[in-house]
């Protein structure tokens, strides 16, 4: 399955060529489980297929915050140049994961732009009550319960609300970094959790309509280890 997705974006890329498909999407939004290598792998493929065809834009990032770019680096920057205009924070995304895609569109000489919301925006999302009338009341209730689930139940009901906020902020700012990054003719890639990817709840809905999005998710594998036990010792541990 997972070599497909790249696949899928190769197949894509050489109809365009041959005028047998539509003009590429403007944006692509690219979602993975962030402990699956094979997604990451797979990500960097497609990254380097549309480089190939001379189509990528910008590849923009849920691993780096809004606001950072690599646009001022020269082509061929090295790994540390990358690394220190994105503001790289290596303990909460592995660079050894997303690096080579990251890498593979420096090479190319294309942008990579963080688009996550930074991290001072998060506390004021949280009592931002504004934010809950940015999706549909079915989408909101969806998006708190994948809150309550990617929490492993552990959260009280009380910290929902708030939570899901933080989550459509996220989704707005790698939005908005989106639409401005849109160049005509050629694709900006997102790489993201596949929740962010979402159509219903995340990302796409908060683009502007006028844009051509292509969202696509790996199917999830089985985790590395027990993120919920993890989570309750967590817990525990600042309850004691």
């Amino acid at each position: 399955m997972l070599p497909t997705l790249a696949a899928v974006v190769v197949l894509s890329l050489a109809g365009c060529a041959t005028g047998s498909a539509p003009p590429p999407v403007d944006i692509l939004l690219l979602g993975e489980q962030h402990d699956a290598l094979a997604h990451q792998q797979a990500h960097r493929e497609a990254i380097r297929a549309l480089a190939a065809q001379g189509r990528l834009a910008v590849v923009a990032l849920e691993m780096a915050e809004q606001g950072t770019s690599t646009a001022g680096l020269a082509r061929g920057a090295s790994e540390a140049d990358v690394r220190a205009a994105l503001r790289w924070d290596d303990a909460a995304w592995p660079w050894s994961a997303y690096g080579p895609a990251v890498m593979a569109a420096a090479a190319a000489g294309v942008p990579v732009a963080g688009a996550n919301l930074p991290r001072p925006g998060m506390r004021a999302a949280m009592a931002d009550t504004a934010l809950d009338g940015f999706l549909p009341g079915p989408a909101l209730k969806a998006q708190q319960q994948a809150i309550r689930l990617g929490h492993c139940g552990l959260l009280p009901e009380t910290q929902i609300a708030p939570m899901t906020r933080i989550q459509i902020a996220r989704d707005r700012a790698m939005a908005e970094t989106l639409a401005r990054s849109a160049v005509a003719g050629k694709t900006v890639v997102l790489l993201a959790g596949a929740g962010h990817v979402d159509p219903a709840i995340g990302v796409p809905q908060h683009l502007p309509r006028w844009l051509r999005v292509e969202s696509r998710a790996h199917a999830p594998e089985p985790p590395k280890k027990d993120y919920c036990e993890e989570m309750r010792r967590q817990m525990l541990r600042r309850s004691s």
